[in-house]
């Protein structure tokens, strides 16, 4: 008998976490070649040239082969600094900045240095589903809050949540996957109830740069925030290097301690060669994304008006952020059912609704950020034609 033939008590807590849904489609999309993806969250341009040159220059010094700062390097956390002072409106005086590999990462930190088991930690949902992962992950509960009819958030529900457990509201705006983005009065309703209940407000801001005719806004600008706000960034989206894995967050200075043990036990330090990438994109700065972005703001007009003919058997709410639009079709299939049939039927991928903890219908998230404007209107053609045919059969 091999060891794993030998019964053994069923003892781990990763049994009760989903399974990631991106590499679940990329094998539908391996199986079906010619499909058009509308489903990973990238951008279609590459980062900038100082991001390399900086590269090159910090492999010449042989000190960069070794261990760095566990918080990051000194040069790249004075760079986010000014970028926040400058893009976010965030001065950094007491707080403290903590490059880490990716945003998903500084959630990661956040949720184990803030909660214990069993604690709970408020999402809206639909949510972004590594988060919700996360915090099963370390054996506390995610307490899910509905969003209303536009994805946009429900104070009085969000109130009505809060228990002696709670640790955490969670808002991301821009939104993944809804492409929403939360007016100043509602973040700060939220920011000024996390500190009135002695709980933090997690800020995800990964798309801060990418919004369409309305403001981003950081929770953690607002005054008297600094002590329960954490804000967590990625350089990913804006700089075009999300294989780079560089992120960062923003925490009041009494966590420190907590997120320095956490990281330098799961990472030792942010890889370096990343680090200095993330430098000379900051370096670079927002006059180098903007063009891009606003390319990307032409991409969403044409997909927003290829969607049109879809209204009679979706809801299509307003987006004004990120690169998302999630649909709710009107139909009794499931949503992993109706992705699935998309790629394989009509060779264009989505991501089902399930996976952001919507139950309770057929959604769809349909990204564009990757596509330029041709392939954008081929693959909205696709989803258009496959939708409705399979729909209405």
């Amino acid at each position: 008998m091999t060891f794993a033939e030998i019964p053994m008590p069923l003892i781990s807590r990763m049994p009760a976490i989903q399974s990631p849904i991106i590499p679940i489609v990329a094998e539908w999309i391996r199986q079906t070649p010619g499909t058009i993806s509308l489903g990973q969250g990238v951008v279609n341009y590459p980062p900038p040239e100082g991001a390399i040159a900086s590269l090159i220059q910090a492999f010449a010094d042989p000190q960069n082969h070794k261990y760095q700062a566990v918080e990051g390097i000194p040069e790249l956390v004075q760079a986010i600094a000014t970028k926040l002072q400058q893009d976010n409106q965030i001065p950094i005086t007491a707080q403290r900045i903590i490059v880490t590999a990716g945003s998903n990462m500084a959630f990661v930190n956040t949720v184990l240095a803030i909660t214990q088991p069993s604690d709970e930690i408020i999402l809206q949902t639909p949510y972004y589903f590594n988060h919700e992962m996360a915090i099963g992950m370390a054996s506390c509960k995610a307490v899910r809050v509905p969003t209303d009819g536009n994805y946009q958030l429900q104070l009085d529900k969000i109130k009505a949540a809060i228990t002696e457990r709670t640790r955490a509201i969670v808002t991301i705006s821009p939104n993944n996957p809804t492409g929403v983005v939360y007016p100043r009065e509602d973040l700060r309703a939220v920011n000024q109830l996390c500190r009135e209940a002695g709980i933090y407000h997690i800020s995800d801001e990964a798309y801060d740069y990418f919004t369409y005719g309305v403001p981003h806004v950081s929770p953690g600008a607002f005054p008297d925030s600094a002590d329960h706000t954490i804000s967590l960034f990625s350089l990913s989206k804006a700089y075009g290097f999300a294989s780079w894995r560089i992120g960062y967050m923003v925490i009041p200075a009494h966590l420190h301690e907590s997120v320095r043990k956490i990281q330098d036990t799961i990472l030792i330090c942010p890889p370096v060669a990343s680090q200095y990438a993330a430098l000379g994109a900051l370096t670079a700065g927002r006059s180098y994304c903007q063009p891009k972005i606003d390319q990307i703001a032409t991409v969403r007009a044409t997909v927003l008006g290829l969607l049109e003919p879809l209204r009679s058997c979706c809801e299509i709410p307003a987006a004004n952020g990120a690169f998302y639009f999630f649909l709710k079709v009107d139909t009794s299939l499931s949503a992993m059912t109706l992705a699935e049939r998309l790629v394989r039927e009509y060779q264009v991928a989505v991501i089902p609704g399930e996976t952001f903890g919507m139950t309770d219908g057929c959604y769809l998230r349909v990204a564009y950020g990757a596509l330029d404007g041709a392939t954008a209107a081929a693959g909205m053609g696709r989803l258009v034609t496959g939708v409705r045919t399979i729909v209405t059969a």
